[in-house]
């Protein structure tokens, strides 16, 4: 039995420059994080005792005899890359929820890859992880996804993610003092705004919308920069807030599909209330809502937003980790 742990994240900047339609002709950088939120997959080889031979367990449960009968395009298309023909068994849980802007799709394709190459007896590198899911979603299913959440994913931790127009990526952490990165994380909060919506809805319409957006990539592209150099130096640090107000701005102009007037409300309620910036996490439409703002301003815009879930989180930088193995 194989249990994988794999983490979702937040990404502060440069989403939208991770696309293969923009970064295949351009550059692409985000900068992001993985947080102590997690993705868990259980896989075993099933016991030839049932009248099935695959039995996968999300939010359905299938049953099924063949991997092409497999409803879940990544742990069908995940099953067939890694050629895994055995019958075996599948039991997703995580600790948030699907279709929320914090890349919980890409964590699962991760997951399930790492799962599916420990039961195969392989340890996989980070990047070999990265550039599996990428392909199995990208091109195989055919998601309309960009490519940090992937390498997030695999990779774990703080850091700057470049792709570059020969489709490959450099990862490099965020080299910053502990108190520094701490400071940070006690200043930012994040609320669920309380709707679901697919990213690949939202994301094929930001993604025709790319070649006309070309100054408003770059802007989001230049942001990227000018936040790690405000990390880097001694700046304060709700300059680097202020900057993800300045991004929601510019994002919310790619398409009108990436918020709506109840968002906006949200976003404006934890701005009065003395957040620096914010932005919506993901693709847009819903999901979860991350403001920054010091950490004395935090119970003002938490009683604000009472109606909203409000989730603590911490960062994390193991990325996708097996963390129970053994030979059945």
């Amino acid at each position: 039995m194989i249990i994988s742990r794999t983490p979702t994240r937040i990404s502060f900047f440069g989403g939208g420059t991770d696309y293969p339609a923009w970064y295949e002709e351009n550059h692409g950088q985000v900068l992001s994080t993985t947080i102590n939120k997690y993705s868990y997959i259980t896989v075993r080889f099933l016991p030839q005792f049932f009248n099935y031979r695959y039995r996968i367990r999300y939010f359905k449960t299938e049953e099924t005899n063949s991997i092409e009968e497999i409803e879940h395009n990544s742990v069908r298309e995940c099953a067939k890359f890694l050629d895994l023909r055995d019958g075996f068994e599948l039991v997703h849980n995580a600790d948030l929820p699907s279709r929320s802007g914090l890349g919980s799709s890409s964590t699962f394709t991760v997951g399930m890859l790492n799962a599916i190459y420990a039961l195969k007896n392989y340890m996989p590198t980070k990047r070999e992880l990265a550039l599996n899911a990428i392909q199995i979603e990208q091109k195989i299913i055919g998601e309309a996804v960009g490519s940090q959440d992937q390498v997030a994913a695999a990779w774990g931790g703080f850091n700057s993610i470049k792709f570059s127009k020969e489709k490959t990526f450099e990862v490099n952490p965020i080299i910053i003092s502990k108190e520094r990165l701490e400071d940070l994380q006690r200043n930012l909060l994040m609320f669920f705004t309380g709707f679901s919506r697919i990213a690949h809805d939202v994301a094929i319409h930001q993604i025709k919308e790319t070649i006309g957006r070309r100054k408003e990539l770059i802007d989001m592209q230049a942001l990227t920069t000018e936040a790690l150099n405000i990390l880097r130096s001694e700046s304060s640090l709700g300059d680097f807030g202020a900057l993800l107000d300045t991004q929601w701005k510019i994002k919310k102009s790619l398409t009108s599909k990436i918020t709506n007037s109840s968002i906006d409300e949200i976003y404006n309620i934890g701005i009065s209330k003395g957040a620096i910036g914010g932005k919506l996490l993901g693709a847009g439409g819903g999901g979860f809502m991350l403001f920054y703002a010091p950490a004395d301003r935090h119970s003002r815009i938490r009683s604000a937003l009472a109606d909203k879930l409000f989730v603590p989180f911490k960062f994390e930088n193991t990325g996708s980790q097996i963390i129970y193995f053994t030979h059945e």
